[in-house]
């Protein structure tokens, strides 16, 4: 639909959503002064900080928070999965997403959607308007539908990410440039097509809050040497969504939302190594690097964020662990979790969630046994490779948190309360007008 059918008095109402990925509610709310258009949208309409899901990891929340269910329904729990039966991993990807994505039941309901830089969307769909997948896509021509969408992408330099190199370098300046001409760039696209008028459901992902968030966050919670460079840059986020508020018509709702949230980082906690310690893990070769690596008396594995899998008989190729242990074993494993300590005495784990306290749904057969939340200050890595200490230091400074994810609606008539990501599928087509079943999602309309 263009203008003049508009102009006709086709008047179903609209959705623009934005996404600023890993932005904490308290940075935003806590510097009014800076962030005017947040604040006048707090104001105006509705402002909160939701929870994220478990486990609080992009490859998990995009499709959880673009589908209203969690990740048991969306078969998607991580930026690695595993295959059932097997000790094979996967990166998954949007056809690995297994639940309705909101987009698809606006096209259902004959609306056209525009979905840009969306994470975990590779390869896009084009049987919707218009489709640019974001984290994970190869290259852009490949994750552009249609082809003059590619085209005029390259023309403004559009990239899919920034460039996270740059930020392993001691000096911060040509990430933070970087991520000017990333978040530049993505804006313009946005412009661009949201001038267009043409669609009923507009979504676009800012990614690079995210990755500034991996390399400055402790910079700004601790007024480091690029706390300044950090508020800068989220002045400019700041007038991004303020123009775009400023240029949508009457008819649209805007709906600005993030992921998760985001605290400093002090140490990275390399979980396999600690099994390893702890005579949980161990390999069958000496230069383990996969899964399969491990040996058949291993008796618990872990992958990022935070996920233990118990080495289980009937699940797992060379189980170790047999079902009549089982719940014995994952609360021995639990027990050790939450009594474990960082190299600076504090708890490294805030609480550790079983498996059916977190997952429902028809693809739980690749669930995790256990997530554990980590404490402030720790982000719980993985890998194989079996060498190294179990506590270290890296490139990044922030990492990510369960709570304190951002929410912000244009209606004044919305109540976000004790909201989260699942809530905000149900919400958009609430406010298109868009029907659904309520037992569909996890979530519900917070209007």
């Amino acid at each position: 639909m263009g203008l003049f059918d508009r102009l006709r008095g086709d008047d179903d109402p609209r959705v623009a959503f934005i996404g600023i990925d890993g932005v904490p509610f308290s940075l935003l709310d806590g510097h009014r002064d800076r962030f005017p258009a947040f604040a006048s949208l707090a104001a105006e309409g509705a402002a909160g900080e939701i929870t994220s899901i478990v486990p609080p990891e992009s490859s998990a929340c995009w499709p959880a928070l673009t589908t209203g269910v969690n990740p048991g329904s969306t078969g998607v729990y991580g930026f690695q999965d595993r295959e059932t039966g097997t000790y094979d991993t996967y990166v998954p990807m949007g056809q690995d997403v297994q639940a309705t994505r909101v987009w698809d039941r606006v096209e259902r309901a004959n609306r056209n959607a525009s979905i840009f830089n969306v994470p975990v969307t590779f390869p896009p769909d084009r049987t919707l308007q218009r489709m640019v997948s974001g984290f994970l896509s190869p290259e852009l021509e490949a994750a552009s539908h249609p082809d003059d969408v590619a085209r005029y992408l390259e023309s403004i330099d559009y990239r899919i990410d920034v460039d996270p190199r740059l930020g392993h370098e001691s000096d911060k300046e040509a990430f933070v440039e970087d991520a000017h001409a990333t978040i530049d760039a993505r804006f313009e696209a946005f412009e661009h097509y949201l001038d267009a008028d043409d669609w009923d459901l507009f979504m676009g992902v800012f990614m690079t809050t995210d990755r500034v968030n991996h390399f400055l966050y402790r910079d700004y919670e601790q007024d480091g040497a690029y706390a300044e460079d950090f508020l800068e840059f989220y002045e400019k986020v700041d007038e991004y969504v303020g123009r775009i508020r400023a240029s949508l018509p009457d008819d649209v709702t805007l709906i600005v939302a993030s992921d998760h949230g985001f605290t400093t980082l002090e140490y990275e906690v390399h979980c396999n190594r600690w099994l390893a310690e702890e005579g949980w893990l161990s390999y069958r070769t000496d230069e383990p690097e996969e899964l399969d690596d491990i040996a058949d008396e291993t008796r618990a594995y872990s992958f990022i964020p935070g996920r233990f899998y118990l080495n289980l008989e009937g699940r797992e190729p060379r189980g170790s662990v047999s079902p009549d242990e089982y719940d014995d074993v994952r609360d021995e494993l639990a027990a050790m979790l939450e009594s474990l300590e960082g190299p600076n005495g504090a708890p490294v784990v805030e609480r550790v969630v079983e498996k059916e306290a977190a997952f429902r749904g028809d693809h739980d057969a690749i669930a995790p046994d256990l997530v554990a939340i980590p404490a402030k200050g720790f982000d719980l890595k993985s890998g194989f490779n079996g060498d190294g200490p179990v506590f270290d230091t890296g490139p990044r400074n922030g990492m990510h948190s369960f709570d304190d994810a951002a929410l912000y609606i244009d209606d004044p008539d919305a109540s976000i309360g004790d909201a989260d990501l699942l809530d905000i599928a149900p919400t958009i087509l609430e406010c298109m007008n868009v029907e659904y079943r309520r037992g569909e999602f996890d979530g519900a309309s917070l209007i």
